[in-house]
């Protein structure tokens, strides 16, 4: 017995040492020093305060900020503990209302708009915690966005141009908008409060 026992014993110490201390520290040394930011959360900083992550969504509702996707998140949109979708199919009546309703919330803060409403900005996504747009979703807000700010399109337009990102070279994707850095950069442009002190004080944006 004793020789069976002892080299499973050491066996499982080799391992855990490997495994559990020695793997885990070299590869957070790693990427502490290669990607800092990103092994840090890719957290994003306005005035010395953490204003959220570039990875995760934040719920935008006022007419002068752009609008992320919708989430599904329980028992808040953009939830990080509780990312997932609503599992809810296409044919599915519950989310035909919703979209309904989503889109109708769109047109009524921008009626002269009538171009169709981008998909991305009436249905959630899986994780229910997309940071970004589509550049039609952030093309689509821009006038009302504008007219809210009492800024020239021309200028949103221009903001929405330099904050586009574009897939890695080679790999599949679609241009897209971070929707947090557009509306700090918005916020930046017309001189006003960042975002920040609107997390702070627990206010819907």
């Amino acid at each position: 017995m004793q020789s069976i026992l002892r080299p499973a014993l050491v066996l499982f110490a080799v391992l855990t040492l490997i495994c559990g201390v020695l793997y885990p520290l070299a590869v957070t040394g790693i990427a502490q020093a290669a990607f800092p930011v990103q092994a840090n959360g890719s957290l994003i900083e306005r005035d010395g305060k953490t204003v959220g992550s570039a990875l995760i969504g934040q719920s935008f509702s006022t007419p002068g900020y752009f609008w992320g996707r919708p989430s599904a998140t329980g028992p808040m949109a953009n939830n990080g503990g509780g990312s997932g979708g609503s599992n809810q199919g296409p044919l599915n009546p519950a989310l035909q209302e919703a979209v309904k309703g989503r889109v109708v919330a769109l047109r009524a803060l921008d009626p002269s708009n009538t171009a169709p409403v981008p998909v991305d900005l009436v249905t959630a996504s899986a994780s229910g915690l997309d940071p970004e747009i589509s550049v039609a979703g952030a093309q689509y807000q821009a006038a009302r966005v504008a007219r809210a700010r009492a800024m020239p399109v021309e200028r949103v337009g221009a903001l929405i141009e330099r904050h586009t990102e574009l897939p890695l070279p080679g790999l599949p994707g679609a241009p897209r908008v971070n929707v947090l850095a557009l509306n700090l950069a918005l916020d930046q442009a017309a001189g006003v409060a960042s975002v920040a002190s609107s997390r702070e004080s627990g206010h819907t944006r």
